[in-house]
């Protein structure tokens, strides 16, 4: 997991000052909440939510077979021109 270090609140600096981190979660798409200097939580801007939200459904509604060859060309480190076109 790759976490921008500006893109880190503290639980309880989350917990003063919230207006202030949903903005941070605004520019960044996201920030992580640390607890204990460990993650803890996750806020996404609704953007990003409705961004990742839409790529979920479109995994879910793939056949099996799709996600296997997506999962290859992962692994493969293909680019996405290089993906199977199946899809």
């Amino acid at each position: 997991m790759n976490i921008i270090t500006k893109a880190i609140v503290s639980n309880s600096e989350m917990i003063k000052n919230y207006k202030a981190s949903r903005e941070k979660a605004e520019n960044f798409g996201k920030i992580f909440i640390f607890k204990n200097n460990q993650p803890d939580a996750v806020l996404f801007s609704a953007k990003e939510y409705e961004r990742l939200s839409a790529f979920i459904e479109y995994l879910e509604s793939l056949e099996e077979e799709d996600i296997k060859k997506i999962a290859e060309s992962l692994i493969n480190g293909e680019s996405r021109k290089d993906a199977p076109s199946s899809i």
